[in-house]
């Protein structure tokens, strides 16, 4: 399963996810791990999920993305919940990267094995690939 809050930059799309993760760790039955692009959030977020700084990783596309993320997987077999933040500037979709391609990648990764997906990406609706809107939780 894939969420998205979605909006143009600055309308707060963070602080929302920011707030998802920490209402969703409380009920939470396995791991919930934060993706960003600093760790400049890492005291708003409550101290039982995983902050992952991808400033501390040269990534350089899309297909190393992908392989990151299953990289976190692979070491967490307990993981329930990946919050993506920054998504376009982590995943190297900003210059007119294939958004749909990870955004099917991360959606067959998702149902493989059974974890939930909560991405904050700057697009609007109309913007979203098909097939995703109905995956739309908040829209700034």
């Amino acid at each position: 399963m894939i969420q998205f809050i979605i909006g143009e930059k600055g309308k707060g799309k963070t602080k929302v996810l920011l707030d998802k993760a920490n209402a969703e760790i409380k009920n939470a039955s396995g791991n919930v791990v934060y993706i960003d692009k600093s760790a400049q959030h890492m005291y708003e977020l409550n101290n039982k999920i995983r902050l992952i700084d991808m400033s501390h990783y040269q990534l350089t596309s899309s297909d190393e993305f992908i392989g990151f993320i299953y990289g976190v997987i692979s070491q967490d077999h307990d993981l329930e919940y990946m919050f993506l933040d920054s998504f376009m500037k982590n995943a190297h979709l900003e210059d007119g990267g294939d958004v749909a391609a990870v955004l099917k990648e991360l959606d067959g990764i998702s149902k493989k094995f059974d974890v939930k997906f909560v991405i904050s990406i700057s697009v609007t609706r109309d913007q979203l690939p098909e097939g995703y809107a109905e995956g739309i939780i908040a829209e700034l």
